[in-house]
């Protein structure tokens, strides 16, 4: 949540403000704001309440002067409604100073309390103003923008990332972390800021990530990072791997109808080099020893929202594979139930974005109690990938849209690798049973591309269902959690009432929810399948047809069981069972996409969401 950007060079910067805030809309907003210096030294700024549009039109229609350095900043409410005086950026010293905030200053009541026995005016209702107003009296009483800033950072508590420029300065931005993603941008003879590289990608793909507790001093020819209280420190450089045009729609109606037509090549790309010749390659995981994975003893999965779904989706595999006893967890729930955890619990925390605040504690919790972590993340340069001990890549791409889809697939492909790397080292797979499981995960990217031409009749089914309200999913073993995901989906962007049910359940309460016309999607596993479960769920299917159900099936193709209880089928193509998940989920992935967009709703950009939750 929020954008941050930064520019500081011998380009005017207005373009390259709002360019940058433009590629961070995904990350969800209320209201958007830049503060330029000009050339005279004087500081200029506007912001307004609504999508970027309303200010890049009120730039527009009154321009305002430019200069050769900025900072922009989409703000998404926390502390104060969502109106042009709570917007970013805050002023202080007279109006020379400018400020833009990430995150939540916890202790910003007292702080504001001390401002005001002090008799400084606040015209918001911002935790960030007050944090502007401090800079601002440290600045009149020193001159110097980075010890003023230095001084105000220290007492601050909570998540935060800061900018500030100042009109006297003209040549500097000022910036800190804690707890809230903040990433430099390295050009040449320029430099940037943001709070994820999409800021910047489009000038360059070279950056440095922010560390945590760090402060750093940029000017257009140098970048100086030093801790808190002073002292040198360095960032971790890397190279964005995907160019900006991977950011843009390119065409599609919406981001998201782009990224779930990206499923296939999500999981091609996150397995590429990984699964060859018959066996799995980690090398991701060298910092983690084989003695290691041999003595382990549970695996916990820790993740929120989509990531989570994905976590226990993976879990059936991971289980199975390494027998070891697997378990999944609300990263947001976990750490405040006294776990029990020593160091011979592996953790392994999912995160597209790597910055989910919840998820980050979480992985800091279980490193204080002695356990290793491993990150799955699609992220380079994320906080919880470089506070973990490993991490698993998954090359998805940049995701735009809120709700999470190509992610989901490629999480649940790299817990996949993950289980057959822990089960080859333990010797719990034999060779040839690798080598058959990774000749079915290498035909998966093929077969979702299969799944995907079901597309337009998804799209006809859910136009006719533009007036729906309630729609329920059913599923059993890895199907479940996939119901679960299909509910979440339709609650994120269609914003009705969705709800995912183990099948089993059934018959001990949710069967009361059907009456006649309620529409059920129910995810079949394969005939084919020895475990029993196929003739069970065909049960459950008899049971809701028979009180009225409107039976929506997704199914393998050629399972001719469910025809005569099913209005619609949307066949799948045949695969092993834990490889069902990839391609059970497309199908109402669609659904959701197409029902929100025949209601008429912002598909990328849902009410009251951000891609990225980075306060607890």
């Amino acid at each position: 949540m929020c954008g941050i950007v930064g520019y500081v060079g011998d380009r005017l910067s207005q373009d390259i403000l709002l360019g940058g805030l433009g590629r961070l809309e995904y990350r969800g907003y209320d209201s958007a704001g830049i503060a330029v210096v000009d050339a005279e030294g004087a500081l200029h700024h506007r912001k307004r309440a609504g999508k970027l549009q309303v200010l890049r039109d009120d730039l527009q229609a009154h321009p305002l002067a430019d200069g050769n350095i900025g900072i922009g900043h989409t703000r998404w409410a926390t502390h104060g409604a969502p109106n042009d005086e709570n917007a970013h950026p805050h002023l202080a010293d007279g109006g020379n100073l400018a400020v833009i905030h990430n995150g939540i200053i916890e202790n910003f009541a007292e702080l504001r309390e001390e401002l005001l026995d002090a008799g400084v005016e606040l015209l918001s209702e911002t935790d960030t103003e007050v944090a502007a107003q401090l800079i601002g009296r440290e600045y009149a009483r020193t001159q110097d923008l980075e010890q003023a800033f230095r001084a105000v950072v220290t007492r601050l508590e909570g998540a935060f990332t800061l900018l500030a420029v100042h009109a006297n300065q003209p040549d500097v931005i000022v910036g800190a972390r804690l707890n809230s993603p903040l990433v430099i941008g390295l050009g040449e003879g320029e430099n940037f800021l943001g709070s994820d590289v999409a800021a910047f990608v489009e000038h360059t793909p070279r950056a440095i990530a922010v560390g945590q507790a760090q402060v750093v001093v940029v000017r257009k020819d140098s970048v100086e990072i030093t801790t808190f209280d002073g002292q040198p420190a360095e960032g971790e450089a890397f190279e964005v791997d995907w160019d900006a045009s991977a950011a843009e729609k390119g065409g599609w109606s919406s981001f998201m109808a782009k990224e779930i037509a990206e499923d296939p090549e999500a999981v091609e790309n996150t397995i590429r080099g990984r699964i060859a010749e018959g066996t799995v390659h980690l090398p991701d995981l060298e910092s983690l020893s084989e003695e290691y994975f041999r003595d382990i003893d549970r695996i916990l999965l820790i993740a929120c929202g989509t990531a989570y779904y994905s976590g226990l989706t993976g879990a059936y595999a991971l289980e199975q594979w390494s027998r070891i006893p697997v378990s999944v967890e609300l990263a947001h729930e976990f750490r405040y139930r006294d776990p029990v955890i020593d160091d011979r619990t592996l953790v392994v925390s999912l995160s597209q974005s790597g910055e989910t605040m919840d998820t980050l504690m979480a992985v800091r919790y279980v490193r204080e109690a002695g356990a290793k972590t491993i990150s799955i993340c699609n992220t380079q340069g994320a906080t919880i990938p470089r506070e973990s001990d490993a991490v698993v890549y998954t090359y998805a791409g940049p995701e735009v849209a809120v709700a999470s889809t190509k992610a989901f697939v490629a999480q649940i492909a790299a817990i996949y690798l993950l289980g057959l790397h822990v089960a080859k080292v333990r010797g719990t797979l034999a060779d040839e049973a690798i080598a058959e499981i990774a000749e079915e995960f290498q035909a998966i990217p093929d077969k979702l591309r299969e799944a995907l031409e079901e597309h337009e009749r998804i799209a006809t089914l859910a136009n006719w269902m533009s007036d729906t309200r309630s729609v329920l999913f059913l599923g059993r073993h890895t199907g479940y959690p996939i119901a679960l995901e299909g509910a979440l989906k339709l609650k994120e962007i269609a914003y009705i009432h969705a709800e995912g049910f183990a099948a089993g359940e059934l018959k001990h309460g949710p069967i009361a929810l059907i009456e006649p016309g309620q529409p059920v999607f129910v995810l079949v596993p394969s005939p084919r399948h020895e475990d029993g479960l196929h003739a069970k769920i065909v049960s459950n299917i008899e049971e809701i047809r028979a009180r009225g159900a409107r039976v929506l099936t997704v199914a393998e193709a050629g399972d001719a069981s469910v025809l005569p209880y099913s209005d619609e089928v949307f066949a799948m193509p045949p695969t092993s069972k834990f490889f069902e998940p990839f391609l059970r989920v497309v199908p109402l992935q669609i659904f959701a996409l197409e029902l929100s967009t025949a209601k008429g709703l912002d598909v990328d950009q849902p009410r009251n969401l951000a891609k990225s939750v980075t306060v607890e």
